[in-house]
C-alpha cells in the first residue's frame, strides 16, 4: 500500500500532532507514503507509517527498512531505540492509524474551496461496481479520482483520499464498516456532497446488534451531505433514511423505485436477449436506459449510477447511450498458464497509475520466472500532462525491474524517449498494430503482465498468449489463502511460528503459486512430501526454509544442493544421511527429527529416544532445527484423552533430546485441527495444512474460513433421450421418463472420482443441484438436467466451490476433502487470482 504525497516530514509531524525526533532535514522532502514493508520502491523519498494490529506489528520491521534506505518513520512504539536510527526522521504519535487518518483529513480539507464534487458510496454490496460504472460513464466529462480496487476500510479510505490532486474535479470513494463507530471516522475523511446507499444485506452482520443498527451506522457517512441516493423498495432502508433526514435537514433524498412518489419513478424493466431496458419518469419526463445485463444486482447498480447523473447534471442522451457499453468489473488479478512456459497476469479491471503499481507488486510476487514483462496501454483521462505521466511510469518500471516493456497507444507511442532507461522496449500505436507485428515465439519462460484500458481490447492479446486447454478450470483465490492464514494467526501467540504444508502440489492448488503467497505473508517454514517438490519451489525462487518429509539416499545430493532440510525418522536414515554428510565434508546441516507418539506411521518410538540421544549427542554433521510429532485424531473430541497422552509423550521426548544437545530447537505437534481445538499444544511452532485451503473439522473455525478453490466445467452437449433408454458405460443408468442429459467436460482422468457415478454425486447448474447419471467416463460425465430451463451448450457447471462445498462432494464419494483436492489432475487448468 503506497501513495504519492507532497509533504515534508515537518508538515506531517504537525498535521498528525506528533513529536519529531531524530531530526534529519536532508531527508525531509517526501514523495511517497507507505504502509507495506514489502512494496517500497523509493526508500529515501518515502515516509513509512508503522501500523500495529492483531495480526502484525510493522514496528518490528523498522530496522530492516532503515537498512534498505528508508529515513522517515511515523510510529506509536514508545520502546523504539532511537540510537539505531541516527540518520532517520522519526515522528512519535499516540496511534499510527489515527495519525494516518488525520493526514488524510488534512489533505481532503485542502480541496474544500476548489471545484471538487465528492461522491461517497456505502452499502452491503455493489459499492465497487457502482463506483467503476460511474467512472466509465463520466470519465470523458470529469477528471476523476476514485478508490483503487475495493479500498473502503479504515486504512483503504485514507489511502484513496490521499490520491486527490488539484487537477481532479470529481472524486468517487467507497466506504465499508464492520462495527459501530467506524463510519464517523470515514465521514471526516471523505466528506461527500453526494451519497449513494446501494443496499442492505447480511455482510458483517456479526459486528452489529441488528439490521437497524447497521443501517444507522452506515448512514453516518452522509450526515453532512447534500444529496442521498437510495432504492425505496426496501422499506427497512427507506424507513431509516426518513428518520435520518429529520436530523439532517440539509439532506435532499433522491429515491428511486416502483412507486410514483419516488424522485425517479421506475415504470418498467424489460429483460430480453441479455439486455435490460429501464423506463423511468423524472420530473414528469420519460427517460430510458439500456444495459447489457439482466441480473437484478446489475440493474440496481445501473439505476444508482443513473440517479447520480441527474444530480451532477449529466443525464444527457449521449451519456445515457453509454449505459449500453457498461462492462463487467473484474475485481481480481488472474494468474494463468501461458504459451511457451510463460505465466500470464491478466488485469483488465482498470488502468491508472495507482492500479498499475498494485499490479506490478503482484507481478513481483511471482518468482516462477526471473524474466518479467509488461504490456501496457495508454492511461486515459489521468488529468496529468502526458510527458510527466509517462516519465513517472518509466521511473516506476525501472524501480520494479521490468525486463521487457511493450507500450500500446498513441500517447505512449509519442512518449517513447522517456522509456529509454528500460532494458528492452517496443511501441505500437494500437492493439491491432501490436498483434500484426509481434512474434508470439518471442515470449518464453517469462511472467507477462497485461494491463490495458478497456477500450484497447487487450483480451485479444491475452487470448493469443494464454495456453489453450480444455474448459475445466480450478480457480484459486489467493486472497482467501491470506484470509485463512490470518484466521489461524489470530489463534497463535505472537512468538509461535508457522510451518505451512504445501505438499501434494499444494493440496492440488499448485505448489509454487501458493508458496509464493505464503512467503510474501511471512510464514516461517514450508513443508513438502518429497525432494522434487522442494526443488520445484527453489527453481521458482522460493527462499523460505523447506522441510522434506520423505527422503532416501537417492535424493541426498538434491536435498543438499537445493538447501532443503530432511525429516529424519529412523536410525537407518540418520546413519545414511550422516554418512553422506561425512563424505561430503559438511557439518551442522539442518535436519528435523520425527517422533512417533501414537500415530504409528513414521518416527522414532518413545522407547528409542535414549538410543537416539546417544546417536546425536556427538554428531557434528547435523544440526537439529526442530523435533515434531503428528497428532492422530486432534479433530475428534472423543479422542481428546489420546491426543493429550500424545502431547505428554512428545514433551517428555523433547526434554530428553534437549538435555542431550545443550541447545534449543523448534517443537511442533499441533496441526490444523489442533490449532483451533488444542491451543495449549502450540509450543513454538505449528503445522498448518488444509486449513489454509478453507477446511477445518471444527465447526466454529470453519465459519471463519473462506473458500479457496472452485472447480468448474462446461456443458459439451445436451440431448433428449426417451423413457427406457440407458446412459453411460455398462448401461448402469436407465431413465424412467423422457429426460434431458447434459454431457460435461470432466471425468476421472481430471480427478472426478468414479465413486460419484450413478446418482451419488451432484453438480450445480444455474443454482440447482443436478445428479450424475451413469458411470463417470475418463473425460466426460453425464448429468440429468431434466426440468432445468434455459440451458445451453457452453453453460458453466460448478463441481465444487463456495456454493457447493468440497466437504459435500467428499461425503458423496465416501472419502475426505484431502483426497478430492489432491486428485485434481495436472491437465485441469489452474487460474490464480487476487481480488
Amino acid at each position: 500500500m503506497n501513495v504519492g504525497i507532497h509533504y515534508t516530514i515537518e508538515e506531517i509531524a504537525k498535521i498528525c500532532k506528533g513529536k519529531w525526533r531524530n531530526r534529519n532535514t536532508s531527508f525531509s522532502q517526501l514523495s511517497y507514503l507507505s504502509l507495506d514493508t514489502r512494496k517500497i520502491s523509493y526508500p529515501s523519498e518515502t515516509v513509512f507509517f508503522a501500523i500495529k494490529n492483531n495480526l502484525r506489528n510493522a514496528n518490528l520491521f523498522l530496522e530492516s527498512l532503515y537498512q534498505k534506505g528508508v529515513r522517515n518513520f511515523v510510529t506509536d512504539d514508545q520502546s523504539i531505540d532511537f540510537t539505531q536510527f541516527k540518520e532517520a526522521n522519526i515522528v512519535m504519535v499516540k496511534n499510527t492509524v489515527a495519525a494516518f487518518q488525520k493526514l488524510a483529513i488534512f489533505h481532503r480539507n485542502r480541496f474544500l474551496k476548489e471545484q471538487l464534487t465528492v461522491i461517497g458510496i456505502t452499502g452491503s454490496n455493489g459499492k465497487t461496481i457502482v463506483k467503476e460504472w460511474l467512472n466509465q460513464l463520466l470519465e470523458k466529462e470529469f477528471s476523476i479520482v476514485r478508490s483503487p480496487k475495493s479500498f473502503n476500510s479504515q486504512i483503504g479510505v485514507p489511502l484513496s483520499v490521499l490520491n486527490i490532486t488539484s487537477s481532479n474535479n470529481l472524486a468517487i470513494f467507497e466506504a465499508g464498516i464492520s462495527q459501530p463507530g467506524e463510519m464517523k471516522n470515514l465521514e471526516k475523511i471523505i466528506q461527500p456532497q453526494i451519497g449513494i446507499f446501494t443496499n442492505i444485506g447480511n455482510a458483517h452482520d456479526e459486528g452489529f446488534k441488528n439490521t437497524k443498527q447497521k443501517i444507522r451506522e452506515k448512514l453516518q457517512l452522509f450526515m453532512n451531505s447534500n444529496h442521498l441516493i437510495f432504492c425505496s423498495d426496501d422499506e427497512r432502508l427507506a424507513s431509516e433514511i426518513r428518520s435520518f433526514k429529520k436530523k439532517y435537514s440539509q439532506l435532499k433524498v433522491f429515491s428511486w423505485g416502483r412507486k410514483s412518489s419516488n424522485t425517479l419513478w421506475i415504470k418498467e424493466i424489460k429483460k430480453e436477449n441479455s439486455l435490460s431496458l429501464v423506463e423511468a419518469i423524472y420530473q414528469r419526463k420519460k427517460f430510458r436506459i439500456q444495459i447489457p445485463f439482466t441480473d437484478e444486482a446489475s440493474v440496481q447498480n445501473a439505476i444508482h449510477c443513473w440517479c447520480a447523473l441527474f444530480i451532477v447534471h449529466k443525464n444527457t442522451e449521449t451519456i445515457r447511450r453509454h449505459f449500453t457499453s457498461l462492462y463487467p468489473i473484474e475485481m481480481r488479478l488472474e494468474l494463468k498458464s501461458g504459451i511457451n512456459h510463460c505465466d500470464i497476469i491478466n488485469d483488465s479491471y482498470s488502468n491508472d497509475f495507482y492500479s498499475l503499481g498494485i499490479a506490478l507488486d503482484f507481478l513481483n510476487q511471482q518468482k516462477h520466472h526471473k524474466f518479467h514483462t509488461l504490456i501496457l496501454s495508454d492511461i486515459v483521462q489521468s488529468g496529468v500532462e502526458p510527458e510527466k505521466l509517462y516519465r513517472d511510469i518509466a521511473s516506476l518500471l525501472q524501480q520494479k525491474n521490468i525486463d521487457k516493456f511493450y507500450g500500446v497507444g498513441t500517447d505512449i507511442f509519442s512518449q517513447q524517449k522517456v522509456f529509454e532507461g528500460l532494458k528492452s522496449t517496443s511501441f505500437f500505436k494500437s492493439t491491432d498494430d501490436f498483434l500484426k507485428n509481434i512474434f508470439i515465439s518471442g515470449f518464453h519462460d517469462e511472467t507477462i503482465l497485461i494491463k490495458g484500458a478497456r477500450q484497447f481490447e487487450f483480451e485479444k492479446i491475452s487470448h493469443i498468449l494464454e495456453q489453450k486447454v480444455h474448459q475445466t478450470v480450478l480457480s484459486i483465490n489467493l486472497n482467501s489463502i491470506v484470509h485463512n492464514l490470518k484466521q489461524y494467526k489470530e489463534k497463535l501467540k505472537p512468538s509461535t511460528k508457522i510451518m505451512a504444508m504445501v505438499k501434494a502440489f499444494g493440496y492440488g492448488s499448485g505448489s509454487y503459486e501458493i508458496a509464493s503467497v505464503l512467503e510474501y505473508n511471512k510464514v516461517d517454514y514450508l513443508a513438502v512430501a518429497y525432494a522434487d517438490e522442494g526443488i520445484e519451489l527453489r527453481n521458482a525462487g522460493i527462499t523460505l526454509p523447506i522441510m522434506v518429509m520423505n527422503t532416501d539416499s537417492s535424493t541426498f545430493d538434491s536435498v543438499v544442493n537445493y538447501n532443503l532440510e530432511p525429516e529424519i525418522f529412523s536410525f537407518n536414515l540418520l546413519n545414511d544421511f550422516t554418512g553422506f554428510l561425512r563424505k561430503s565434508e559438511i557439518e551442522n546441516y539442518p535436519v528435523h527429527l520425527k517422533i512417533d507418539t501414537g500415530m504409528h506411521r513414521l518416527g522414532f518410538m518413545e522407547n528409542e529416544i535414549s538410543s537416539l540421544c546417544k546417536k546425536i549427542s556427538f554428531n557434528k554433521f547435523i544440526k537439529i532445527k526442530s523435533v515434531f510429532s503428528h497428532l492422530a485424531a486432534s479433530e475428534d473430541p472423543a479422542e481428546d484423552a489420546f491426543t493429550l497422552s500424545q502431547f505428554d509423550t512428545f514433551k517428555s521426548c523433547c526434554t530428553k533430546i534437549e538435555k542431550t544437545l545443550n541447545y534449543t530447537f523448534d517443537k511442533h505437534i499441533d496441526n490444523t485441527s489442533g490449532i483451533s481445538r488444542h491451543p495449549e499444544m502450540q509450543l513454538n511452532m505449528v503445522r498448518l495444512g488444509i486449513g489454509l485451503y478453507g477446511i477445518d473439522s471444527n465447526k466454529e473455525m470453519q465459519k471463519k474460513l473462506k473458500n479457496v478453490s472452485t472447480l468448474t466445467t462446461t456443458i459439451s452437449q445436451i440431448k433428449k433421450i426417451k423413457a427406457g433408454e440407458t446412459v453411460g458405460y455398462g448401461r448402469k443408468a436407465k431413465v424412467e421418463k423422457e429426460s434431458v442429459i447434459a454431457v460435461v467436460r470432466i471425468g476421472y482422468a481430471d480427478g472426478y472420482s468414479r465413486r460419484l457415478g450413478n446418482g451419488k454425486g451432484k453438480m450445480l447448474l444455474k443454482n440447482t443441484l443436478v445428479p450424475v447419471i451413469g458411470n463417470i467416463c475418463m473425460d466426460m460425465t453425464m448429468l440429468n438436467v431434466t426440468g432445468i430451463k434455459d440451458i445451453k451448450e457452453g453453460d458453466e457447471i460448478i463441481v465444487f466451490g463456495e456454493s457447493l462445498s468440497l466437504q459435500s462432494v467428499a461425503r458423496w464419494a465416501g472419502t475426505i476433502p484431502y483426497e478430492i483436492m489432491t486428485s485434481i489432475s495436472q491437465r485441469v487448468k489452474r487460474i490464480y487470482f487476487e481480488e
